[in-house]
């Protein structure tokens, strides 16, 4: 099987405009998240997705692959799709382009799934949270699942509430995606649906039109900081200098 890993970056964010180039102790944020999708053992090729000049020029100086698309993209899967129409690839791994710590064993880990079992049309993951000052966070996802481990529902609510606390766990939605490529092309043709509206989560269209998304626990730990502040941009540099430092 053929495998592409690829990285929507645009250059508009209401928050931090132009984060995809926005340094991280001397190396851009698109550049970052290109080196650690490139250590991964299973893709054949990893792409960034733009509609900017500026990302297109900043990937070609650190000697990426980059690819134009269109500006009229209401989200990263459909500009995901349209990189890959045209491709020869079987397998399409979402790798979030605002998140520089991920690891590449967890793109390699997602992959995985995908290449062992053809019934999974589209596969995530998500970790186990401890944090409990991040249970009624909304801006951190919480995931459940059935014995099958696929989802039941993604929410910005605690999920499951604790009426009894016995064997309760909250975990985490981690916003890595793989897809087969006939089921991404699919899937962006979907209307929005009243949930994915209402929680402003793209994901649950999946599960409200009727299909399985498979949801795997990772093995590796995980540093889920997605930069959409300032204040994250500031916590990634301090991260990498500690290291750095270290």
């Amino acid at each position: 099987m053929k495998v592409v890993g690829v990285i929507p970056s645009r250059y508009s964010s209401t928050r931090l405009p132009g984060k995809p180039l926005k340094d991280i102790c001397g190396k851009s944020m698109v550049q970052r998240v290109y080196e650690r999708a490139k250590q991964s053992k299973l893709l054949d090729e990893v792409i960034v997705a733009t509609d900017d000049k500026r990302i297109v020029e900043e990937v070609n100086r650190f000697k990426g692959k980059v690819v134009m698309t269109s500006v009229n993209h209401p989200n990263g899967t459909s500009r995901i799709a349209e990189a890959v129409k045209n491709l020869d690839v079987d397998l399409v791994i979402n790798i979030q382009g605002d998140e520089p710590f991920i690891r590449f064993e967890m793109i390699d880990e997602l992959t995985e799934l995908l290449i062992k079992d053809d019934d999974i049309l589209m596969a995530t993951l998500c970790y186990e949270l401890h944090d409990k000052n991040k249970f009624k966070d909304e801006n951190v996802v919480k995931v459940v699942c059935d014995i099958y481990r696929n989802a039941l529902y993604f929410s910005r609510s605690l999920i499951p509430y604790p009426r009894k606390e016995i064997n309760f766990k909250v975990y985490e939605h981690i916003g890595i995606y793989g897809y087969r490529k006939s089921f991404i092309q699919e899937f962006v043709k979907l209307d929005n649906t009243p949930l994915s509206v209402i929680e402003s989560l793209e994901q649950l269209k999946v599960l409200e039109y009727g299909y399985k998304l498979y949801v795997a626990e990772t093995k590796y730990n995980y540093n889920a900081l997605s930069i959409d502040t300032q204040e994250d941009l500031e916590e990634a540099r301090r991260i990498i200098k500690n290291k750095q430092d270290a």
